[in-house]
């Protein structure tokens, strides 16, 4: 079993607890239901845009702790300040460390940027709760579902006025998902199977996505010099996480990335 098996299989537990739990009334009913989106995609395309995706995000399987001495707080004030495209909060507990409370603090300060909700979405049930803790994108792995569950779940997500990035790691991964027109595709460099980084695949991958759609390259990004060599393979997002938290001021660290970018 590798770890996303496990991964997935712990996920599916989990969330069919919170629906035992938590009625989907409840979560319509909660105030950030009613706000109004921001784009992920106009966030990445506009002009002058960084095409930074900061993460926020505590540990991993294959780091373990990366940072557990900043806030939430403290690292979307320093992202927003740095001028990201976007922020993106890992919300998934037992193997990231994170939690829904972090993202409704981060939507408390952020008001002017997009975030995407990043967890093992395995249930059309954790798009609603998307929505209900502020999330204006989910993501959706290809690699750990069908191509009717991408399908049906970027179609609730649509209903819902929340975007969705596909997230692709090989060709199979690609070809799950129909009509790529118009999508915003990540491709992950790292293999979630092994968490082995390669950042071939994000080359090898781009020039299988229609320009039409908005390429993001994920993982592995550590030196602003990549965002130049990916920009040339039409690639307008790059979702960088681990190279800001392992530092003492992620927020800093995301500054001086930019500035070197710009």
């Amino acid at each position: 079993m590798t770890i996303l098996d496990k991964i997935v299989a712990f996920k599916k537990k989990e969330v069919a607890k919170i629906k035992a739990e938590v009625p989907v009334k409840k979560l319509v009913e909660s105030p950030n239901f009613k706000k109004a989106q921001f784009s992920l995609k106009e966030g990445l395309i506009t002009k002058f845009s960084t095409g930074i995706i900061a993460e926020f995000k505590r540990q991993s399987p294959s780091k373990g702790i990366i940072n557990n001495d900043v806030s939430v707080l403290e690292v979307t004030k320093g992202y927003l300040d740095a001028g990201v495209a976007a922020q993106s909060i890992l919300t998934d507990t037992s193997f990231f460390g994170g939690s829904m409370t972090d993202l409704m603090e981060a939507r408390t300060i952020n008001q002017q940027t997009p975030i995407l909700r990043k967890d093992f979405v395995v249930d059309g049930f954790q798009i609603v709760e998307a929505k209900a803790i502020g999330a204006d994108a989910i993501l959706l792995i290809a690699t750990c579902l069908s191509k009717k569950e991408i399908k049906d779940y970027g179609q609730l997500a649509s209903d819902l006025g929340l975007e969705v990035l596909y997230e692709v790691h090989t060709q199979e991964d690609l070809d799950k998902i129909s009509d790529l027109d118009g999508k915003i595709i990540g491709i992950n460099n790292r293999n979630l199977k092994t968490f082995e980084v390669d950042l071939e695949h994000s080359i090898d991958l781009a020039n299988q996505i229609p320009d039409s759609a908005v390429k993001v390259s994920e993982s592995g990004i550590s030196d602003p010099r990549i965002i130049t060599g990916l920009k040339e393979y039409g690639f307008q997002g790059f979702l960088i996480g681990e190279n800001f938290m392992k530092t003492d001021n992620p927020g800093l660290a995301c500054h001086e990335f930019i500035s070197q970018i710009r």
